[in-house]
């Protein structure tokens, strides 16, 4: 018995990566997958429909149920193929997993407005088309399971803003959905993986900032994961593979009580993220705060001990 017998999951950007690790993980486990990918370029260009067959061809191969289609989910009419190929071939869906990714980086004032109109309909935008047909699907069965992928850029990543506000924009995403469908018996949730992929090619010990800059974890006050002192697995623990089992238990029916969080997984260890609470304030009692009392305040409470990008 597989965790995700007689579910049916579509994969977005399951031609490579971490899409195509859970892809096939989900099969392992008894799953029927869909991948759509249009077998893109890192940067959103160029097409090439063999990826995401050859993923379906490794899945059946083995005795599994696939399906692979090559088409854009950046728009509604790619989306809109994918979920028909879906529900044309299987009846249902049980499972989405939205894993299709671009990048562009490049400092703010080098930035175009393609390569910001790019990489945000590369990320943010193939989550919300895929996510709003399988949301009809899933409100009408009273069941479902959503998976979005994102990132940590919205921490902070150098060179990166479209990137980082696309990714932000994921995470957003997803805790709203989980409260739209939460009462339909479906959930949704977003990762944040730490991956050897073609969008983040470095290992996580080649990724660290220089010195005297400080991290993204560090600016948002993230606690270091336990390290992982040895790895026995197969591989490195920054390969796809280690990220494939969290995304495949949340679309099982045990994580039906893990809704609209954020979870990452980093070096074969996974760990959830806290909601944004207050950290500090200052209380104005009834009115206004003047700017002699702002200029007067700020250094003493919100912004003392304040920790900058760059260390001086």
């Amino acid at each position: 018995m597989g965790a995700l017998d007689g579910k049916v999951i579509l994969v977005t950007g399951g031609g490579r990566g971490i899409g195509r690790a859970t892809a096939l993980l989900a099969a392992a486990e008894g799953g029927t997958v869909v991948i759509a990918d249009n077998g893109c370029e890192p940067d959103g260009t160029g097409s090439n429909p063999a990826i995401a067959q050859a993923v379906a061809d490794e899945i059946t191969s083995k005795g599994g149920k696939a399906k692979a289609i090559s088409v854009d989910v950046s728009t509604m009419a790619g989306a809109e193929e994918a979920m028909r190929a879906t529900l044309d071939n299987f009846g249902r869906i049980d499972g989405l997993v939205t894993s299709a990714g671009v990048r562009r980086d490049t400092p703010i004032w080098e930035m175009t407005e393609d390569d910001w109109d790019s990489v945000v309909n590369g990320n943010t935008k193939t989550a919300f088309t895929v996510a709003k047909l399988a949301s009809i699907a899933m409100r009408q069965q009273r069941y479902g399971r959503m998976v979005m992928l994102t990132s940590d850029a919205g921490l902070g990543a150098v060179g990166a803003s479209n990137y980082a506000a696309a990714s932000e924009g994921v995470v957003g995403l997803s805790r709203t959905v989980a409260r739209d469908l939460g009462r339909y018996g479906a959930t949704c949730n977003a990762v944040s993986p730490l991956a050897r992929t073609r969008l983040a090619s470095g290992y996580s010990e080649e990724l660290r900032p220089p010195a005297g800059v400080l991290s993204s974890d560090e600016m948002a006050r993230i606690a270091t994961p336990f390290p992982t002192r040895q790895w026995e697995g197969d591989g490195h623990p920054d390969d796809p593979q280690s990220v494939a089992p969290l995304i495949c238990y949340l679309l099982t029916e045990g994580s039906e009580n893990i809704n609209g969080q954020l979870m990452g997984v980093r070096g074969g260890e996974v760990y959830l993220y806290n909601s944004p609470s207050i950290d500090r304030q200052i209380l104005s009692f009834g009115r206004r705060f003047t700017m002699d009392e702002m200029d007067e305040q700020m250094p003493r409470t919100l912004a003392f001990g304040v920790t900058t990008p760059l260390r001086q």
